[in-house]
C-alpha cells in the first residue's frame, strides 16, 4: 500500500508555522502595530475555476488574519488599464504580495503583466527576476506549486539527495522551476517532455516522478519503477466534471511507494505557499 502524501495535512503544517510566526510580531509590536501581511488577487474575466480558486485563496488569508484584496476586472480589461491596476498596487504600501490570477483572457499579454510586477511583491515567484534568482541559487520568491512539490515531499520526509528525479513536463510555471529546485536538492534531474523518446523507459528509472505535463491519466503504471515516489501536478476536469490528475492514480498506487492523489495533493500546497510567500515579502518590506 503506496503512502500517500496527503497536501492538505503537510499544507496545514505550513499554515500552523505561519500563524505561529504572526503572533511573535504582534507580541513583539505594541497592539501588533497595525501591521499584517497584505495580498492582492486580481481576477480578469469569469473562468469557472479561476473564480474557485481566487475565493480558496482569499478564505486562507481571513482564517490567518492576512489583510485580503480581491480586485475582479470584466474579461474585456485592456492590457494598459490591467498595467494600471498592477502599478498601483506596487505602489500600494498595504499590500506586500500580488498574484494575478492566470490564465488571462486571450488578449493579455500574461508575460507583460507579470513582469510589471514589482519583484519583491510577486508572491507567484513567476517574474523573471524571481525565476533568475531561482536559476543562480540566490534567495527569492519561488513559484508557489513547485515550492508546494518540495515542502510536500519534505513533510513526508521523502529522500531526495542522490536520487534520480524525472519530471514529466517544462513550463515555466511548474516543470522547469520544480526541476531546478530539486537539483538544489540534490537529486539528478531529467525533464521529459513531449518530444522525449523512448518516454516509458527514462520515467521507469526515476526514484521521484513529478508529473506535470497537463494531460489526464498520462502517466501509466507500467512507466513508475517499483517503490518510487510520485507526485501529481496535474489537474483536468473528466467529462464527468470529476478533477483528474496527470497520473492513473489506482493502478500506479499500487506500484508506488509514495503518491500524490488529485484532488487533495499538491493543490492544498499552493495556497499554503502562497500564504508563506506573502509572509516573506511582508517581512522583507518591513523589517519584521
Amino acid at each position: 500500500m503506496s503512502l500517500i502524501l496527503d497536501g492538505k495535512i503537510a499544507a496545514q503544517a505550513v499554515k500552523d508555522a505561519l500563524k505561529s510566526d504572526l503572533e511573535k510580531i504582534k507580541g513583539a509590536v505594541p497592539s501588533g502595530g497595525g501591521l499584517k501581511p497584505g495580498l492582492a488577487v486580481v481576477l480578469v474575466g469569469d473562468n469557472p475555476a479561476s473564480i474557485v480558486y481566487v475565493g480558496m485563496k482569499k478564505k486562507a488569508c481571513e482564517a490567518l488574519g492576512y489583510y485580503s484584496r480581491e480586485i475582479k476586472l470584466p474579461k474585456e480589461t485592456s492590457l494598459d488599464q490591467l498595467l494600471q491596476v498592477v502599478a498601483g498596487l506596487n505602489a500600494d504600501s498595504q499590500i506586500h504580495g500580488i498574484l494575478v490570477q492566470l490564465p488571462l483572457p486571450p488578449h493579455l499579454d500574461a508575460d507583460r503583466v507579470i513582469n510589471a510586477l514589482d519583484p519583491r511583491k510577486d508572491v507567484d515567484g513567476l517574474h523573471p527576476a524571481n525565476l533568475g534568482k531561482l536559476l543562480a541559487g540566490e534567495k527569492g520568491l519561488r513559484p508557489c506549486t513547485p515550492l508546494g512539490v518540495m515542502v510536500l515531499l519534505n513533510h513526508f520526509k521523502i529522500p531526495l539527495a542522490g536520487k534520480r528525479a524525472v519530471v514529466i513536463g517544462r513550463s515555466n510555471l511548474v516543470g522547469k522551476p520544480v526541476g531546478l529546485l530539486l537539483l538544489e536538492a540534490n537529486a539528478s534531474v531529467t525533464f521529459c517532455h513531449s518530444k522525449t523518446s523512448d518516454l516509458t523507459e527514462v520515467v521507469r528509472e526515476a526514484e521521484i516522478v513529478v508529473a506535470a505535463i497537463g494531460k489526464p491519466l498520462f502517466v501509466k503504471a507500467e512507466m513508475i519503477r517499483p517503490g518510487a515516489v510520485v507526485v501529481d501536478v496535474g489537474t483536468s476536469k473528466g467529462s464527468d466534471g470529476k478533477l483528474l490528475g496527470d497520473v492513473d492514480y489506482g493502478p500506479v498506487s499500487k506500484v508506488a511507494s509514495a503518491i500524490s492523489p488529485v484532488p487533495g495533493g499538491v493543490g492544498p500546497m499552493t495556497i499554503a505557499l502562497l500564504l508563506k510567500n506573502t509572509f516573506q515579502a511582508f517581512r522583507e518590506q518591513t523589517g519584521f
